[in-house]
């Protein structure tokens, strides 16, 4: 209890301007902040880090503490809140972890073996039964399919209508589902 009042006595006295009741009321809270940061689950270097925030906060808010109010758990509340945030920027930075059973065990993000073949395959063939289509056909598969051209451009670019350029559209992807099925089998 008596650290309580005279915690409470020091922000009192600071909150009325007293520079010196200031710097030992930051200074006797250093261990106290360090103990709340600990039992939060805060280990290490970051403990530093938490004191810290913790201690700007109480800067930035001592304005707002209630001389009517006891003192330590508003420093506690204020402390909490300052190890939580420490810990879930913690939890969101990678770790590096030295485990060569991890290491061989992780599935590689990349692609799996064949995959980029198997890609290039597949486009090679798209290419070749796109080219095998009809004129009319293959522009409009060219520009409103692989260009990403609106009707109104296809149209301008190609001098057909817009509804020509549909019925093209159509029966080109018809053939082309067609054409790449065969190939499939």
């Amino acid at each position: 209890m008596a650290l309580e009042q005279e915690l409470a006595a020091l922000m009192v006295a600071a909150q009325g301007g007293d520079a010196a009741a200031y710097r030992a009321l930051l200074k006797t809270c250093l261990p106290v902040v360090s103990a709340i940061a600990r039992a939060q689950g805060v280990r290490g270097e970051a403990v530093d880090d938490v004191v810290q925030d913790a201690l700007m906060t109480v800067h930035r808010a001592r304005a707002s503490y209630d001389p009517a109010r006891p003192f330590l758990p508003w420093l506690r509340a204020i402390t909490q809140r300052r190890a939580i945030d420490r810990l879930r920027r913690a939890g969101r930075r990678p770790r590096e972890v030295n485990d060569p059973l991890a290491y061989e065990a992780e599935v590689d993000p990349g692609p799996a073996p064949g995959q980029g073949l198997e890609a290039r395959d597949r486009a090679a063939a798209l290419a070749r039964a796109v080219a095998a289509l009809p004129d009319g056909q293959r522009q409009a598969v060219e520009h409103l399919g692989l260009r990403e051209l609106s009707l109104d451009e296809t149209a301008a670019l190609t001098g057909r209508s817009k509804g020509a350029l549909k019925v093209n559209l159509h029966r080109a992807l018809k053939a082309l589902r067609a054409s790449l099925t065969q190939e499939r089998e």
